[in-house]
């Protein structure tokens, strides 16, 4: 049994049709509702006297992913609802492979929205049947589905009276299947990630009065305390003294100080921590106004988001304390606020990086790029990492190319690329590797300095990958732009609005893969 944030998570080896609950979610394949059903539905139709089939063909349900369908069981089961989600045909399932439980954790997230919104505690989750059906994932999805799923962010609600959420989510395992050890494991690791992803969605939801780079730090500390991280927190003067020119330029404008933060897991076992680490970097911009070359009010109301990138590191820390895995890793995140003001930095500054590169100021709205840069390049010197994978709501020319569900992936071809390619498919979340062309760094050319920090408007997201990778130069790295999945504005599967924590579940998946090279 695991928990998340009061939601007892168990599993249970029975038929989906005993699962008791205020809600039963069934995931139900294409070929399980044709002509007089099969399988469970056929045995589910059976002791409603025929109801479901009924309503499955009234609504047109065909088990499609993205399908649902709900309807009362009037006291014929032990559950009170039944919610059959579609997962599309077998062997399209099959075909997927890796990410071919992703139907299953989105169906299970709106099944758990729609629960608590109804007013339920207890939802009981059924597991998909049939051989070559790999349980422990298949469990692990479904939990993490419903964790999600069931997210609500209420903080600065008042007066409304909203049902009060689920408390527990049972995990119905086909009787005689289940392998209890590997099953346990699935749904612990669920509950670590559904929390991690919690507290990350939480952060990113906070208004940037509730979130300012010091509060940020404040909560990374909290962090550490709990999960038994080491954390190390920067203040302006250290961060002057480290020659972070770009970083302390971007905070100019701003009457909030920056805080350059360190947190870490470093394994007890001496073999262990020999090894060279893993460097995970966040964005931590606070708050982004543009500064000088000021955002217009509508591009604003959003960019308390502007820290997501930092949230996903932090949270990701959370399931690393966790795991102990066999290696180091750090999380460094360089927190400020991009605002205009009589001490802002301007376009034509020239800016010295951490490393003594010199960066013309085009656009004071390319600012996240400017803080990465300095904390990439002191975090390549400090750690000297095996790996290094920043992630960050850079730029708007991601969305533009990948839409808001898909985050973009920059970096040289090698194995950190591949690797954080294979996690995303693994983790169930969408990422699309995009070329870090050699032609369009010559966009970032300046007359009068290393460099200039924006280029042209076309291909503006791989020249800002070119931007970041001039400073993690040989380390290996990859760059990961989540602008347009980090936040949504309707809900979708197990994402809620609003802050997502896009890139935690990628990044545990990462660490994991990581530390299985040896």
């Amino acid at each position: 049994m695991a928990r998340r944030d009061g939601i007892t998570i168990e599993a249970v080896a029975l038929a989906a049709a005993d699962a008791e609950g205020d809600a039963l979610a069934l995931p139900v394949l294409a070929e399980e509702v044709r002509g007089a059903g099969a399988g469970r539905v056929k045995a589910l139709d059976a002791r409603l006297g025929g109801a479901l089939l009924a309503a499955i063909r009234a609504e047109r349900f065909q088990g499609k992913p993205g399908q649902d369908l709900v309807l009362p069981t009037l006291g014929r089961t032990p559950a009170g609802r039944l919610h059959l989600f579609g997962l599309g045909t077998r062997d399209a399932l099959a075909r997927a492979g890796a990410s071919g439980h992703e139907p299953l954790r989105a169906g299970a997230g709106r099944a758990a929205r729609a629960a608590a919104k109804a007013g339920a505690r207890r939802l009981a989750v059924a597991l998909p049947e049939g051989e070559g059906v790999d349980l422990a994932a298949a469990a692990r999805a479904a939990a993490e589905g419903a964790l999600l799923g069931a997210y609500d962010f209420v903080r600065y609600k008042t007066g409304d009276e909203r049902p009060p959420g689920l408390s527990a989510v049972t995990v119905a395992v086909p009787a005689g299947r289940a392998r209890a050890a590997e099953v346990k494991e699935a749904l612990r690791l669920a509950g670590e990630i559904g929390r991690a992803v919690a507290w990350a969605r939480d952060l990113v939801n906070l208004g940037p009065a509730d979130c300012t780079p010091t509060l940020l730090a404040d909560a990374a500390r909290a962090l550490a305390r709990e999960a038994g991280l080491s954390c190390q927190v920067r203040g302006p003067k250290e961060i002057a003294a480290l020659g972070m020119g770009m970083f302390l330029g971007v905070t100019r404008g701003s009457a909030e100080p920056p805080r350059l933060v360190t947190v870490s897991w470093v394994p007890k076992a001496a073999a262990a921590r020999r090894r060279k680490p893993l460097v995970l970097v966040g964005k931590a911009i606070t708050f982004d106004s543009g500064g000088l070359s000021l955002k217009p009010t509508e591009s604003m109301v959003t960019m308390n988001t502007d820290m997501a990138g930092s949230a996903a590191v932090l949270g990701a820390m959370r399931v690393v304390a966790a795991l102990r895995p066999a290696l180091p890793v750090h999380a460094v995140l360089g927190a400020c606020e991009n605002m205009p003001g009589g001490r802002a930095y301007k376009p034509s500054d020239v800016l010295v990086a951490f490393d003594g590169q010199t960066v013309e100021i085009t656009n004071t709205d390319a600012e996240g790029r400017l803080v990465l840069g300095d904390v990439i390049a002191w975090a390549a010197k400090t750690f000297e990492p095996d790996a290094m994978v920043d992630v960050a709501t850079l730029t708007g020319a991601c969305m533009v190319a990948l839409g808001m569900t898909t985050a973009g992936l920059l970096g040289p071809d090698g194995p950190v690329a591949d690797a954080v390619l294979a996690a995303a498919r693994t983790a169930g979340e969408e990422v699309w590797r995009l070329p870090l062309v050699e032609s369009l760094k010559e966009q970032l050319k300046s007359d009068r300095a290393d460099m200039k920090n924006t280029g042209e408007r076309w291909g503006g997201a791989i020249a800002a990958g070119h931007f970041l990778h001039a400073f993690a130069k040989e380390t290996p790295w990859a760059h990961l732009d989540i602008a347009g999945p980090s936040h949504a504005t309707k809900e979708r599967g197990y994402v809620a609005k609003g802050g997502t924590g896009f890139g935690v579940r990628t990044l545990v998946e990462l660490v994991r893969a990581w530390e299985a090279r040896g």
